[in-house]
């Protein structure tokens, strides 16, 4: 990681569960202190309602956010690049981070399997804020 301030881009191919849960939760954990984006190589149109709820239910809202189509610039902007176990193939650049963290795909499941994607997802970020924010 560079001595500026960190920047992470979490992608999943339909950027509406996984990348997005990961990227609400880095804002509400790291606020300003960290640069978080999120994409998908294969947006959809609207985020997955089931997130949103789930995430609304501990209190962050995700009501307003939209998937946004991965780009090299979005790879190339970041410190770190996060996959969520999708198998999408992001642009490698020398000293950059990638992770791939093997989430279950939220769409199509209910609000119990969504809340366990997305407890998952806060161990994950919290340990990666405890590495990008040591102290």
């Amino acid at each position: 990681m560079s001595d500026a301030k960190p920047s992470v881009l979490f992608v999943c191919v339909h950027n509406a569960g996984r990348s997005q849960m990961a990227a609400a939760w880095l804002t509400h954990l790291a606020g300003d202190r960290v640069e978080v984006r999120s994409a998908g190589s294969a947006p959809v149109g609207s985020i997955n309602p089931a997130a949103v709820e789930a995430m609304r239910e501990v209190g962050i809202d995700m009501s307003a956010r939209t998937p946004k189509i991965l780009t090299v610039e979005a790879v190339r902007a970041s410190d770190a690049c996060i996959t969520m176990g999708c198998g999408d193939t992001c642009p490698v650049f020398p000293g950059k981070r990638y992770l791939d963290w093997k989430l279950e795909d939220p769409a199509g499941q209910g609000i119990d399997a969504v809340r366990r994607i997305r407890d998952e997802i806060e161990i994950r970020v919290r340990g990666l804020v405890n590495e990008l924010l040591p102290g």
